[in-house]
């Protein structure tokens, strides 16, 4: 497979090689070997998620509270979404930035997403499914969310009407969720990646 940094520091792009014939096609979705060699430490599996989604259903800006965060390793298994990880980290170089990638039924990429890193995405075709491997469990008093509507990240959708859920919708803006404290500061989520790669 190939691991290829994004422009957001803290989040990778993996392509894996597919072995196909009219049989059909085997590949390795995941390496904890190769990722973490790539990351500076593996990736703790603590828990896995799958969503489907109607295509132009928007998800997201979802983060945690770093520490611990919650990393993610996303692939799309059934049809298509535009990925998009957001640099929420305050003091961040890219602070506020974001980068699209598609993840698809046929290319198979996947994108690994660090601590403190926003992540969201549209469904591209109906019953667009991802898979979700976490570094952490669930913890709903740690979780937050930015609007993916928000203006000031401008993040180019690919839907006309975006169909947000309730919660994505009464989430706050960058700058809100800012002025209220919520978002991750780029320094801490550093030093708890080293205590990652320490351990």
């Amino acid at each position: 497979m190939k691991i290829r940094p994004l422009s957001i520091e803290g989040a990778w792009e993996i392509t894996p090689v597919q072995h196909g014939d009219p049989r059909g096609m085997f590949m390795e979705w995941y390496r904890f070997d190769h990722l973490a060699e790539a990351v500076g430490h593996p990736l703790r599996l603590a828990q896995g998620n799958m969503s489907v989604s109607a295509a132009g259903v928007v998800r997201g800006i979802h983060f945690a509270d770093v520490p611990p965060g919650q990393a993610k390793y996303v692939t799309c298994v059934r049809g298509a979404v535009l990925d998009v990880i957001v640099d929420l980290r305050v003091g961040s170089p890219t602070f506020g930035q974001w980068e699209g990638v598609r993840l698809d039924d046929a290319d198979r990429r996947a994108v690994y997403i660090s601590e403190g890193l926003g992540h969201g995405f549209c469904a591209l075709t109906d019953d667009a499914t991802l898979s979700y491997l976490c570094s952490e469990t669930y913890n709903p008093t740690g979780e937050h969310g930015i609007h993916p509507l928000d203006p000031t990240l401008a993040i180019e959708w690919p839907a006309d009407a975006p169909q947000l859920s309730a919660k994505d919708t009464a989430a706050p803006t960058l700058v809100e969720a800012e002025a209220a404290g919520l978002l991750p500061v780029y320094d801490a989520c550093r030093a708890f990646t080293a205590s990652l790669r320490r351990h």
